[in-house]
Formats: C-alpha cells, sequence, structure tokens
C-alpha cells in the first residue's frame, strides 16, 4: 500500500503549550500578512491534553503576549494564587515553614495561576483552529524525512494497524508523510525525534548533558472544609533526604475543591533502589500534607519527566529545514518550577522566525537568526538569571544549595560572574546495589498510599495490544546480566507504571525481564534513567498511552 503525502508551509510535532502557540503565531502572521500559510500540528495523543502533565502553577507572561483577551475569550485560568507555602519537612512526622523572605524569589507566585495545563492546551487549539490551523490528534509522529541535501523536510506518522510480530492486521494503514517547508519539533521533555535530531546534527556539541527529573501527580477531591482555593505549598526533605536524593514536593489548591499533590525526584539519584513512585506514596503520609488529603479521594495519576539542565544543557535550536523548541530543547526553568511560560516563548518566536523566512521564499534553510532571537528574549535571560539553581542543587544538596540560590538569585539577581558546571549525566550516577542501603517501602493503606497497577488504571493508559512493543531494547542481554547483576535492574523501581518486571518462574533459577508495555504512561524516564543507556523509548501506535482528564 502506498504511502500518501500532505504537503504544508509548517509542520508541528507536537501539540503541548510551545507547539501550540507556534501554531497560533503563525497564523495570527499569516493573517497579518495576508500570507495564506498552511499549518499542521500533529499530537500522538488520542485527543490534545491526553499526554499533557505538569503541576501546574502558570505564570501568563507569554499567554498575555500572544492572546491578550484570554480572559474574556474564557481561557481555563480560574484559580489565582492567593498564598505561598514553603515547608522543609525533616522526618515523617515533623516540618517547618520557611519565612517568605528567605525563599528563592523564584518561588514567588503572586499573580499566577493553578491551572490545568491539559485544559490549557485544550482550549489553546480551539484558538489555533479558529485561526485556520489543522490540528490532527491520534498521529504520532514516528520518523523524520530528509531532502536529498540531508534538509529536514517533514515527517512520517506511525502505520497503523502492525501486530507485534511486524505482519498487518486487517485494517492496516501505512502512515502519512507530512511534508513541510519547515518543520519544528516541540515533543516535550526527551522527544524521541528530538533526540534523533540532536545526534544527527550534533546539536550538543559544546554543551553539558541535560539533566532531568521525574515528576508523580495525583488529581484528589478533598473535603470542602479543607480547601483553601489558590493555596500554593511546595516542599524539600523528607523522604528524599534519606537516601539522598535531590528533588521535592507541591501540593496545590485548584477549583472544585480538588487538590493537586506531587513529588518531583531528581534522575540524578545514585541509589539504585530508590523507587520514585514509593516515595511519592509516603510523601503523602507526611502530617504536613495528608491533612488536606485524609477523608478525600483520589481521582487520576500521572507521571512524566522533566528537563532542568537550564541554559547550559541546552542544545543547538537550529537544523537545517527546522527548529527544536519548548522542553524537547530544555526551556524549563526549573528555579520556579515552571516551563510553560518559556516554552511558549520558544514557539512564539519561532513562528515569527519562520514567517520571515517564508516571506523571502527561504525554504528548508538553517534558521539560526532564531537562535538570536530567543537569546534576546525575555525567556532565555530569564532563565539566564537562574542558570546555577540545578547545579547548585546537585552540588550541595537542598538546603545548601537553596541558600546559594538566595544570594544568586535574590541577592545578585543572577549577576555573579560565574555558571556553574554539572557535567555528570544522570544515567552515569547510578552506584551499585551492593554498595547502597536497600529500601524497604511501606506497603500501600488503599487510602492515602497505592499500587502502581491502581495508579496506572486511573491514568486511563491504552495501547492496542497486539502492536510492536515500543520500549525497545538495544541489547536484551542487559537488563539480566549487567543491570540485575550490578545494580538490582532499577527498571523495575524507577518505572512509575509498573512496565519493567524481574520475573522469576517456579522451579527456575533463570530470572527473565518482563516488559508490560501497555501500562507505559509516555513519562521517558527509563530512556533517561537506565544505567546501561539500553532502552529506547519510541512513538507506539497512535492514541496509545495515557488519558488524562484535567491533569
Amino acid at each position: 500500500m502506498e504511502r500518501e503525502s500532505m504537503e504544508f508551509d509548517v509542520v508541528i510535532v507536537g501539540a503541548g503549550p510551545a507547539g501550540l502557540s507556534t501554531a497560533i503565531r503563525l497564523a495570527q502572521i499569516s493573517q497579518e500578512n495576508q500570507q495564506n500559510l498552511m499549518i499542521c500540528v500533529v499530537e500522538k495523543g488520542s485527543e490534545i491534553g491526553a499526554h499533557i502533565l505538569s503541576g501546574a502553577v502558570f505564570e501568563p507572561k507569554a499567554l498575555n503576549e500572544l492572546l491578550p483577551n484570554w480572559k474574556e475569550s474564557g481561557a481555563p485560568l480560574n484559580t489565582e494564587v492567593t498564598g505561598d507555602d514553603i515547608l522543609l519537612l525533616n522526618n515523617a512526622t515533623s516540618g517547618l515553614k520557611i519565612p517568605n523572605f528567605f525563599a528563592p524569589k523564584t518561588m514567588h507566585n503572586h499573580g499566577n495561576y493553578i491551572i490545568s495545563l491539559g485544559n490549557l492546551c485544550r482550549w489553546l487549539a480551539e484558538q489555533a483552529e479558529a485561526l485556520g490551523v489543522e490540528i490532527f490528534p491520534g498521529f504520532a509522529a514516528d520518523d523524520i524525512i530528509y531532502a536529498e541535501d540531508g534538509s529536514v523536510k517533514g515527517v512520517l506518522t506511525g502505520d497503523m494497524g502492525v501486530a507485534e510480530d511486524g505482519s498487518h492486521k486487517d485494517g492496516y494503514m501505512p502512515g502519512m508523510e507530512l511534508l513541510a517547508k519547515y518543520t519544528v519539533f516541540a515533543e516535550g521533555c526527551r522527544g524521541h525525534l528530538g533526540k534523533k535530531l540532536i545526534t544527527k546534527f550534533e546539536l550538543d556539541i559544546g554543551k553539558e548533558p541535560q539533566h532531568y527529573g521525574i515528576g508523580i501527580k495525583e488529581l484528589w477531591k478533598i473535603p470542602k472544609e479543607k480547601h483553601q482555593q489558590g493555596k500554593v505549598v511546595h516542599s524539600a526533605g523528607w523522604p528524599l533526604n534519606e537516601s539522598g536524593t535531590a528533588g521535592g514536593g507541591f501540593l496545590y489548591h485548584i477549583e472544585d475543591s480538588q487538590v493537586v499533590v506531587g513529588l518531583i525526584t531528581d534522575l540524578s539519584y545514585s541509589n539504585p533502589h530508590v523507587s520514585p513512585f514509593d516515595e511519592f506514596q509516603r510523601y503523602k503520609h507526611h502530617p504536613k500534607i495528608s491533612q488536606y488529603l485524609k477523608g478525600g479521594e483520589r481521582i487520576s495519576y500521572g507521571a512524566r519527566a522533566i528537563t532542568k539542565g537550564g541554559i547550559q544543557s541546552q542544545p543547538k535550536m537550529t537544523f537545517p529545514g527546522g527548529l527544536l523548541i519548548g522542553d524537547d530543547a530544555g526551556t524549563l526553568n526549573f528555579a520556579k518550577i515552571k516551563g510553560s511560560h518559556t516554552a511558549m516563548k520558544s514557539g512564539m518566536i519561532a513562528a515569527e522566525t519562520i514567517a520571515t523566512a517564508l516571506k523571502e521564499n527561504k525554504i528548508n534553510q538553517d534558521l539560526t537568526n532564531y537562535q538570536q532571537a530567543y537569546e534576546n528574549s525575555w525567556a532565555y535571560k530569564e532563565l539566564h538569571v537562574q542558570r546555577n539553581f540545578g547545579p547548585a542543587q546537585h552540588k550541595w544538596g537542598n538546603i545548601i544549595g537553596s541558600a546559594y540560590a538566595f544570594i544568586d538569585i535574590n541577592l545578585f539577581n543572577g549577576a555573579l560572574p560565574w555558571t556553574l558546571s554539572d557535567p555528570e549525566p544522570d544515567y552515569a550516577q547510578m552506584k551499585k546495589a551492593s554498595e547502597c542501603k536497600k529500601i524497604i517501602y511501606p506497603k500501600p493503606d488503599g487510602v492515602l498510599s497505592f499500587d502502581k497497577l491502581s495508579s496506572v488504571f486511573i491514568s486511563n493508559t491504552n495501547h492496542e495490544e497486539n502492536q510492536p512493543v515500543h520500549l525497545q531494547l538495544k541489547d536484551s542481554s542487559i537488563p539480566i546480566e549487567i543491570n540485575l547483576a550490578q545494580y538490582d535492574e532499577p527498571a523495575q523501581r524507577y518505572c512509575p507504571a509498573g512496565v519493567y518486571e524481574v520475573i522469576r518462574d517456579d522451579n527456575s533459577e533463570n530470572p527473565r525481564f518482563q516488559i508490560n508495555a501497555q501500562n507505559c504512561v509516555h513519562c521517558k524516564t527509563c530512556d533517561i534513567k537506565d544505567p546501561s543507556q539500553n532502552i529506547n523509548w519510541v512513538t507506539p501506535e497512535g492514541a496509545g498511552g495515557p488519558n488524562y482528564p484535567n491533569m
């Protein structure tokens, strides 16, 4: 069966904040200049927002620029932040509130909103479609199409109806070629095509390795008397401090007597016995957190990796025929634990750069002027001010790192004349299991804490079962022969969805490694943290994965 192809002026991969902002700004310029640009957004989730997961306290700076009348147009920004609590949890029972004066000013949220980023993306998609943008949810961009001169000229969507053995099932449909004068990659953290582009065009030469965290989040409905709409709580310390792991927790009171609660575990952790999922389950039992959750009901669950390396780790964002933007290029501001506003701004600048090139009939070129425009923007300048926050946390831990950040950011506004280095990739920090203390996690109580399978169930995750496994092992012997032998196979713990298991069958001395790809919530942690760098995450059949409501 022959592949169909469709031609556009611009193809955008990913309908998150960066991709949709690119589409909207391009369409706006197209109307202003009467360019009549054909713009396409392709999204692997079953609907817009299905794969979007974020805290999220949202800074509206970029939205104010992109759509100044967002309030009148019904953008789902319903809960303005009314107060910030920053807690230091010393152990499982005690904690103290840090006076706001001593917190890095990046943690102050006056003028920001607690939102569902998925719902904001759904609304942004409506705005884009009203401007004439074509959006295709349920289609995964599977590979990159190159022109004869080596430039990017579009993407290939994944085939539908392929069986696990590679044969074609009834209803097989080959993927489509989406061809473009420029292709924008906005896949979010650890985009699988972005990863290929970085390697092919050597975009990370002279850069530090990217650094990551895994954010695990739940949405709860709580008793009205415990709800304080607009309240923001961030925490550091317990439970991660017990294993010497960096990271921190959050609890935000959103509208309708709901709270979102989550834990970000820095993926630089060294003890292979650490389970970010189980650390999060423990976190909810701390009295400072459980006081809000007791008597409530868990509604939804999800997990997603975030990029946190800052400008030191940002790859070059341009290559012949396209751009790498948003968290695909690591634009998240970890000092603020926010990335939507900077991702949106990177997309808006992408749109302006591409529109100018198309007006001048420049096609499939390397838009190197984008890099300069981005570095002249408030988004880059903000990241530059806060560039040392992440490395300081890695170097000195949460407490001393935050003290350094207070001096650097609050007192000197990021003007200290040095940039801290963080040169070791996260996966390389893992120590041998024999060198580390084993962690025995408490069993979930089914009230505040839960197991992985019941959690995945409420993420509405689903994949067509008879399809090629999208979690590929470069060497199938490594999980048992190396990872199990040296690290007690950490995949069975760092995955928050129970995808990886070491099975010891009765009467067999030979354990086997099992991949339950059906459970995958597309967080990308395995692709990042595997100490052997043996797991390669690729897209499953389109529309597979989680279906997050209000996340």
